[in-house]
Order: C-alpha cells, then structure tokens, then sequence
C-alpha cells in the first residue's frame, strides 16, 4: 500500500468509474459507523451527499474527520481528511442530481432528483484529496 497526496492516472480513471464508496464517520461514543455511498470526484475533491437527519449526517455534524474506501477485489484507494459540509440547498440538490445521474442515467437521475430528493433537505460533503492510500495500482 502506498501513501501519497496525489492520485495517479490509473488510481483517478479507477475512482471516476461508477463504483461505491464506504464512509466511515465517528459515531458518539468513538466508534466507527460505516455506510455506502455514491460519491464523484471532482478535480482535487471527492464528494457524496446524504439526507439531513442520517447517522452520517448527525456524526459528521459534531466530527468532521472521515475514512472513505472504494474497492474492487484487490485494489482499492482510501481517502482519509475532514469534510467540508455543504448544507446550501441549491448546491446540494444540484450534487445529488449529478450523483443520479452518474449512478442512474440521466432520465432516471433527474427523475429522481425531481420526484424524490428534491423533497428532502440534502447535505453535500467534499474531502480534499491530499491522504490517500493506495494499494494494487501501478505507480
């Protein structure tokens, strides 16, 4: 596994396939709480997004430190920082339409962001890319 602070070609092609994320958060009493994710990579930044209220949410709202791994058999790519919360609703229902529509297609995505999160107060979250593990990618 190598620590770096920046993603290498194959590293960053693999991340902007659209593959799931396990974010880690820290629940109250210290321990770690896991949930699976869409997210997007964005130049130096990777973000997902979720529903206020979620344990997640609520986590990242009094301890913004997170763990967040994507994997596929024996490569993976681990990204560990704090979050910077988004909770503007224009920008966050705008993330989670482009995370629809990445994950989804854009008929369905929109259709979902129209029908369905358009209705909930959404969060957005982005970690700067700057502590990465990386294991099973050429360097």
């Amino acid at each position: 596994m190598a620590l770096t602070h920046e993603l290498n070609d194959a590293a960053r092609a693999f991340l902007q396939e659209a593959r799931f994320a396990v974010v880690a958060t820290v629940s109250p009493n210290g321990t770690p709480q896991q949930t699976v994710n869409w997210y997007l990579v964005e130049g130096d930044e990777i973000m997902f997004n979720t529903r206020r209220g979620r344990i997640k949410d609520r986590n990242l709202s009094r301890n913004q430190h997170v763990s967040i791994c994507i994997e596929d058999n024996y490569r993976y790519i681990t990204i560990r920082g704090q979050v910077q919360i988004i909770e503007e609703q224009a920008t966050a229902q705008a993330d989670i339409k482009r995370l629809a529509i990445r994950y989804h297609g854009r008929e369905k995505g929109e259709q979902m962001a129209a029908t369905g999160f358009s209705k909930e107060e959404r969060i957005s979250y982005r970690v700067k890319l700057d502590r990465i593990s990386v294991y099973g990618f050429d360097s």
